[in-house]
C-alpha cells in the first residue's frame, strides 16, 4: 500500500500540497478554441491539472431509442444516452494539440478514459496519470487495463459500495499497480452538500491505504474546502468560462473566478490545518502581556494587608500569577506601593 503517488513532479499525499484538478468536461461546447481558453483559465487560477474525458458515443453507448437508453432523472432527464455523448464529447484530434498547450502553461494533462480503444490512445500520448470516472468502477476489464500501464489511477466512488471499491482496488493491485488515489463523490448532477458525507475520506483512507480526496459536483466551493480540513489531498472541481454558455456541465461548474476563490482558500486552509502543537507561536508572544496577572490596585502604606480590594486579576500579565491570590491575602506590604504596580514577591512579607 502506498500512502503516496507522484504525478510528474507532484508527490501527492498527506503532509503534501492538496492536488487540484480542474475538470473540463463537456463545457467546451465542442468548440477548440473554448478549450483552449478553459486551459488558460485553469492555469490563471492555480490548478495543477486539467482534465478532459475520452471517449465517442460509440465508445460508451449504442444509438438506441428504447426507453432504457432514455435518462430518468438528474439534470440531463428525457435526453437519449448517444445524443447526450455525441453533444458532450471532446473530439479525440484536439487532445494532442491541448496536452502540448497545457504543458507549455506548467499544467498537468490527463484524461478519463472510457474503453480499452481510449486507454491506448491515452497512453501513446505518454500522459501521466489516469483518471477512473464513478460509473467505471465497476468495469473491472477496463480497470485491469488501466493499471497494466503502470501509470498512477485516481478513482471516484461514486455510487460504490466499500466492497464496489474493495474489488476495485483489488483488480488494480492483483494487475500490479499500486499507484491509486481515491475520490469520495456523489454521483448527482448537481450533489447536495448534506448527501456528500465527507468523513467518508479519512476512512477510505485507513481502509485502503491510499491518498483520498473529493470529486465535487455541489454548488459552490464550501464542500472542497471543508474536504480538505478532513484531510482530502485532492479535489476535483469542473471549470467552465461561464455557466451561462449554457452545456451539459455548465450548471455545476466553477467560474474561473470562483474557481480561483476556492484555490486560494484550499491554500489558506493547508496552512491553517498544521500539526498538533500547544503553546505560544512567536506572534502569540507578543499578545501574553494581554494575559491577567496580579495587581495592586490602589496606594498601599508599609505594613498594610493585601485585601480583595486593594488586589485584584487585571490586565495586563506583568504581575504575578493568579494562582497566588489565596498566598497573597492577609499578608503584608513590605514598602510603600502605589496604585497600578504589578504584583511581586519583594513587595510582600
Amino acid at each position: 500500500m502506498k500512502p503516496l503517488i507522484k504525478i510528474k513532479d507532484k508527490y501527492i499525499g498527506t503532509q503534501k500540497p492538496v492536488y487540484i484538478i480542474a475538470e473540463m468536461s463537456a463545457n467546451h461546447n465542442q468548440n477548440f478554441d473554448k478549450a483552449v481558453n478553459i486551459i488558460k483559465a485553469a492555469e490563471r487560477t492555480g490548478a495543477d491539472a486539467i482534465k478532459l474525458q475520452t471517449y465517442t458515443p460509440d465508445t460508451l453507448t449504442i444509438d438506441c431509442d428504447r426507453d432504457e437508453f432514455k435518462i430518468k432523472g438528474s439534470l440531463w432527464k428525457g435526453k437519449n444516452l448517444y445524443n447526450l455523448y455525441k453533444e458532450a464529447y471532446t473530439p479525440w484530434e484536439w487532445h494532442p494539440r491541448l496536452k502540448a498547450i497545457a504543458e507549455d502553461m506548467g499544467l498537468d494533462f490527463f484524461s478519463t478514459p472510457f474503453d480499452e480503444t481510449a486507454v491506448d490512445f491515452l497512453s501513446n500520448m505518454d500522459i501521466p496519470a489516469f483518471k477512473v470516472a464513478s460509473f467505471e468502477i465497476v468495469d473491472l476489464p477496463l480497470l485491469r487495463k488501466i493499471a497494466q500501464t503502470g501509470k498512477p489511477i485516481i478513482m471516484s466512488t461514486g455510487m460504490a459500495t466499500l466492497a464496489e471499491i474493495d474489488e476495485a482496488v483489488y483488480t488494480i493491485r492483483e494487475a500490479g499497480n499500486d499507484n491509486i488515489a481515491l475520490l469520495k463523490c456523489t454521483s448527482a448532477y448537481p450533489a447536495l452538500p448534506e448527501e456528500m458525507d465527507l468523513k467518508t475520506i479519512p476512512h477510505l483512507g485507513r481502509a485502503f491505504g491510499v491518498p483520498c480526496g473529493v470529486s465535487d459536483h455541489t454548488m459552490g466551493i464550501a464542500v472542497p474546502v471543508a474536504a480538505v480540513a478532513l484531510g482530502a489531498c485532492i479535489v476535483e472541481k469542473h471549470l467552465t468560462l461561464s455557466r451561462s454558455e449554457q452545456g451539459p456541465d455548465s450548471a455545476f461548474s466553477l467560474e474561473p473566478d470562483e474557481f480561483k476563490t476556492m484555490v486560494d482558500a484550499i491554500r489558506t486552509t493547508e496552512k491553517a490545518i498544521g500539526h498538533v502543537r500547544y503553546g505560544r507561536t512567536e506572534k502569540e508572544k507578543k499578545s501574553r502581556s494581554f494575559r491577567r496577572s496580579l495587581f495592586v490596585v490602589q496606594d498601599m502604606k508599609t505594613g498594610d494587608k493585601f485585601t480583595p480590594e486593594n488586589v485584584r486579576s487585571i490586565r495586563p500579565g506583568f504581575g504575578l500569577h493568579t494562582r497566588y491570590i489565596e498566598k497573597i491575602l492577609g499578608r503584608t506590604a513590605s514598602s510603600e506601593i502605589s496604585k497600578g504596580t504589578p504584583l511581586s514577591w519583594k513587595i510582600v512579607r
